[in-house]
């Protein structure tokens, strides 16, 4: 593999920089849409979201996983606000957010 010095590359020529506009066929990879994720990688992904800011209920929701229990569990997470009469400040956007997911994931398995 010959590595071309950019000073003769065309795509460099007005800034400096490569060009931001290409080609399907110039890319040799892309990234990976969400949607075409492997199943059992978005479940990963969204894990490790609320694992960050909730390990205990990260917990919970691994042990409940697969059982209809789990998305009420979940769902009892978004929707509770008074929780034994203490108030709950609620979830992050991306926490709430990988919560979502969860519950429509768990729906495919």
């Amino acid at each position: 593999m010959s590595l071309q010095d950019p000073k003769d590359d065309s795509r460099f020529k007005e800034t400096g920089f490569p060009s931001l506009s290409w080609e399907e066929e110039d890319l040799p990879t892309r990234p990976t849409p969400l949607h075409e994720r492997p199943l059992q990688a978005r479940i990963d992904s969204e894990m490790e979201v609320i694992a960050r800011h909730h390990v205990r209920i990260a917990l919970a929701i691994e042990k409940f996983w697969g059982h209809r229990d789990c998305v009420e569990y979940i769902q009892s997470l978004i929707l509770s606000g008074d929780k034994d009469g203490e108030k709950r400040v609620g979830f992050k956007p991306e926490v709430l957010s990988a919560l979502i997911n969860l519950v429509s994931l768990h729906k495919k398995v």
